[in-house]
């Protein structure tokens, strides 16, 4: 791609998403929305491959959907109430359909079919823009509207976003893939919070951000796009495979790394909320995320492939560990020991 166009594609991102993120009025939200969507789209086609193009039709519908349910549920409301403030969100239908445009841009059950498919037809640096930048918009939404929001919906959304990214993770091969059903998982805990303690849910989605940026440079790094790549890596780039490896151990939520954090002070707050079988089934659906953590970092530092594979074989080279991989990796797993202060600041 032209770096000029690519230049223009990637301010028109960060622009769509700044003017979504500090807008009060919902017609200035949903023009941030369709800035992002617009921008995306020649950044996940660029390749001209069937697979891509098929990804960028499939992405703009479901979020050309999304985006005129959002317009649909505010004109409801002001039509309503008269107000066109994303906080003064206060009619029952327009709440419903807010949220259904909501869990639609995100990607949250039942409105996850797209997802995965999308991020198996981009690159490795468009679905780490995919899984974090773009969600930036619809959370800030989230967040602003979750006082008017049915706990009851979202929390029974969140269970079944945490069960069904766990289960249909479990037998991918694409590391694509299997990311994209690890941010459904990840986005079933910020849902089931959001009602109750929205700061909390702003944090969780931050170490998200941040753990899986570290996950997508480093598989960048490695140019690894499924686990039979991923098996050879160990010899080729073992630095790499260790960071992965560790990274990979925080976005499951294993203590000491950072991911825990989050995880922790969720159940804590829904056991305060007096939800604890809710807590105990998260608790217990994450496990399932956990076994597909546990493979990829098998497959990335343990097993040797026990075949000969196809591709050609490679030198062992010590391929040099960026600046912002290295300063990801260390947030992403030295955090827990100050969590005290990142609650103070949060």
């Amino acid at each position: 791609m032209n770096p000029q166009a690519k230049l223009i594609f990637v301010i028109s991102l960060l622009l769509g998403t700044t003017i979504t993120i500090s807008s009060n009025h919902w017609i200035l939200a949903w023009t941030g929305l369709e800035i992002n969507t617009l921008a995306i789209l020649p950044l996940i086609s660029k390749s001209h491959h069937p697979r891509a193009v098929e990804a960028a039709t499939k992405y703009f519908l479901v979020q050309a959907t999304a985006s005129a349910l959002v317009l649909f549920s505010s004109m409801i409301n002001a039509w309503q109430n008269g107000q066109w403030d994303i906080t003064q969100l206060t009619h029952p239908t327009a709440c419903l359909v807010m949220t259904a445009a909501i869990s639609m841009k995100l990607g949250l059950v039942p409105f996850h079919f797209w997802f995965p498919e999308v991020m198996q037809g981009s690159s490795l640096i468009t679905g780490l823009l995919l899984s974090t930048i773009m969600k930036f918009p619809p959370m800030t939404l989230l967040l602003m509207t979750s006082q008017s929001l049915n706990p009851s919906m979202l929390v029974t959304m969140a269970i079944l976003s945490t069960a069904i990214g766990g289960w249909m993770g479990l037998n991918q091969t694409q590391v694509r893939k299997i990311m994209a059903f690890s941010s459904i998982s990840h986005l079933g805990w910020m849902a089931i919070i959001i009602v109750y303690n929205p700061k909390l849910a702003l944090m969780n989605f931050y170490l998200y951000i941040m753990m899986t940026a570290a996950v997508f440079m480093t598989l960048n790094s490695m140019k690894v796009l499924k686990l039979s790549t991923l098996m050879t890596t160990w010899a080729k780039a073992p630095s790499l495979s260790a960071i992965l490896l560790m990274t990979l151990l925080s976005l499951a939520g294993l203590p000491p790394m950072t991911g825990f954090l989050p995880k922790w002070l969720i159940i804590q707050e829904l056991t305060k909320q007096d939800m604890a079988p809710a807590a105990v089934m998260i608790s217990l659906l994450s496990l399932l995320g956990l076994f597909f953590y546990l493979r990829l970092a098998y497959c990335a530092t343990i097993t040797l492939p026990p075949h000969t594979t196809n591709h050609m074989k490679q030198w062992h080279n010590n391929k040099p560990i960026g600046i912002p991989v290295a300063i990801l990796t260390t947030m992403s797993v030295a955090l827990l020991p100050i969590s005290p202060m990142i609650l103070t600041i949060v």
